[in-house]
């Protein structure tokens, strides 16, 4: 054990073992305030002077007076009162309750404010340039000079890595496959028969652009149809490790601009998601459904083929959906519904297995004996 503390974070506990997590230089109230786009409140020159240098940042109950912690749920009001944090974000309902002893960064949005803080002191590593000696890159590969090609990693022909990107240990980038600037390729990550924009996102041991699940029924058996899609990955995605998309068929699997998808999420061929959709881990939407902008698919629910899902629809998780769901629609259950008759249907029973159990004498939803 070194001299530094067991869990490697600095005295204080900050956030960030300096072992993993780089840390960039210190920053002033002042300056951190205008990156979170919030307010000083109260301008608290005599405690915390705007021209304080700040280290990092910690939650509530390990912060110190050089660190920012935030707040942006009541169950943690006591540990907000106990906080030794020297500056805490918080929404303006919260402001009075910031300790004498910390500044408060007052903003309507105190999550993405801490999200600008904490990604200002820990920022993304960059890559660094370069093709490791072990790397099996082909001749007639495409590789800027500034992007990092990392240990084991194989890029095949006709394939182009654009600038800033790095490319993991064990990737392997098919040929012909285009991917942009400052991506981030993870740790045994496949990718083929793909285009993949800027500031892209891959955890390791994502799948992306194998084969479809398609075959026609023939007298003996199956015959496997050629997949003869792409993958396009728009800009500022992000995919979860092992989670698999698969090209399309005839026409390509798309993932809009800005979405995220969780771990051990399955995306069928010919899917299309519009901008900023979110699909939660264990979700799998099967070949040729449509989601408009903006739509959350949550854990393990499932959808059928060929459906639309309109923009900001919310699918609740373990959602069985098996026909189109409206623009702004939230629906539950399987097969999916809408929330307020799926919790109407679930205390109707309720009711009748309380009038049955009344009647027989056996246990009802209460909770009573046979």
């Amino acid at each position: 054990m070194t001299s530094a503390s067991a869990d490697g974070s600095s005295p204080g506990g900050a956030s960030g073992d300096a072992r993993f997590f780089a840390r960039t230089a210190p920053r002033t109230l002042q300056a951190l305030a205008e990156l979170a786009g919030a307010t000083i409140r109260p301008p608290r020159a005599d405690v915390v002077p705007a021209d304080v240098r700040f280290m990092g940042v910690a939650p509530l109950q390990a912060a110190g007076a050089d660190q920012v912690s935030f707040l942006d749920n009541r169950r943690y009001l006591e540990q907000l009162a106990g906080t030794g944090a020297g500056a805490v974000i918080v929404a303006p309902g919260f402001a009075d309750k910031v300790p004498a002893t910390a500044a408060a960064l007052v903003t309507a949005q105190p999550y993405l404010a801490w999200a600008r803080v904490a990604g200002a002191f820990h920022p993304r590593p960059a890559a660094r340039p370069g093709i490791h000696p072990t790397a099996c890159v082909d001749a007639a590969a495409e590789v800027d000079p500034r992007a990092e090609i990392a240990a084991f990693a194989m890029v095949g022909a006709g394939a182009r890595i654009g600038a800033g990107t790095l490319v993991s240990a064990h990737a392997v980038i098919g040929p012909g496959v285009v991917v942009g600037q400052e991506c981030r390729i993870g740790s045994h990550v496949s990718l083929s028969h793909a285009l993949v924009g800027d500031r892209v996102t891959l955890f390791p041991g994502a799948r992306i652009g194998q084969d479809g699940f398609g075959f026609a029924l023939a007298p003996d058996g199956f015959v496997t149809v050629p997949q003869l899609g792409r993958v396009l990955i728009e800009d500022d995605v992000e995919v979860g490790a092992n989670a698999t998309i698969d090209r399309g068929s005839a026409q390509d699997t798309v993932i809009g601009a800005g979405s995220r998808l969780d771990n051990l999420v399955q995306i069928g061929h010919n899917v299309r998601l519009g901008r900023c959709c979110i699909v939660v881990s264990q979700a799998g939407i099967s070949g040729s459904s449509v989601l408009g902008d903006f739509v959350t698919v949550a854990a393990q629910a499932g959808l059928i083929g060929h459906i639309r899902i309109g923009e900001k629809a919310r699918i609740g998780a373990q959602c069985g959906v098996m026909s189109d769901v409206e623009a702004g629609a939230d629906v539950i259950g399987s097969p999916a519904m809408p929330f307020r008759e799926f919790f109407r249907n679930v205390a109707t029973l309720r009711r009748l297995s309380r009038r049955l159990a009344a009647r027989i004498g056996g246990p009802g939803a209460d909770g009573g004996t046979i």
